[in-house]
């Protein structure tokens, strides 16, 4: 374990990206569920805003937790097709976890939106955010998606993440955080006291606090 919490995360890695901090060209996009508490207490750190940016993993239907791509906002589709050949899975199988995936996405998005348009991303630098990096395939997703808004750098950070994906992830970020990367990897959750899982409500308060809503509510969910 090196994390209490989620929030403890955000305020740990925070420390690593210290020079982004107080510059208005920076925006903190974070992946809900798990990366909005993390990415909270990043952005607060920086003193830069806090948004959203919606990525769906696509887990192999009998074993869901293992991912065999992901989707994100505008359409994106990014497939592991290794995983996809070695475990025989058909095209038909991926095209149905897809499209569920694609309402879950959606009715998140207006879940967490609220009428809130997303913030601008062209021309910043855009620090992407989740709890871990296991696979990577919903970071690519993300990265893949970001990069047709035409932001001017995209940097990924994460508190924990396996070696060979924080390595293969330099590939499509143009710079890669990850502040603590366990040889003996073995999940995420592993490596937090409490990684419970992050509900749809603790996200609205968190972004109604980045948001300069209602702060008293969303304080008490980020503790």
């Amino acid at each position: 374990m090196i994390y209490r919490d989620r929030k403890d995360a955000g305020q740990q890695l925070a420390r690593h990206l210290h020079r982004f901090a107080d510059r208005d060209d920076v925006l903190v996009l974070a992946l809900p569920r798990g990366g909005v508490p993390v990415g909270f207490e990043v952005a607060k750190a920086l003193h830069a805003p806090l948004d959203i940016f919606l990525v769906r993993k696509l887990g192999v239907p009998w074993h869901e937790e293992y991912a065999m791509g992901a989707i994100a906002t505008g359409g994106v589709r990014v497939l592991n097709d290794d995983v996809i050949a070695a475990l025989g899975i058909d095209a038909e199988t991926v095209d149905q976890v897809a499209a569920r995936e694609q309402r879950e996405l959606l009715r998140r998005e207006a879940v967490y939106r609220q009428g809130w348009s997303a913030a601008p991303i062209a021309g910043r630098t855009v620090i992407l955010i989740d709890d871990g990096l296991a696979t990577g395939a919903s970071m690519r997703a993300a990265i893949v998606a970001l990069r047709r808004h035409g932001p001017a750098q995209v940097v990924v950070a994460v508190p924990v993440g396996a070696v060979e994906t924080c390595r293969a992830i330099r590939a499509d970020a143009d710079e890669v955080v990850c502040a603590a990367m366990p040889s003996a990897f073995g999940g995420v959750g592993r490596w937090y006291a409490d990684f419970s899982q992050t509900g749809d409500a603790e996200v609205q308060e968190l972004l109604a606090v980045a948001r300069g809503g209602d702060r008293h509510h969303g304080a008490e969910a980020s503790r």
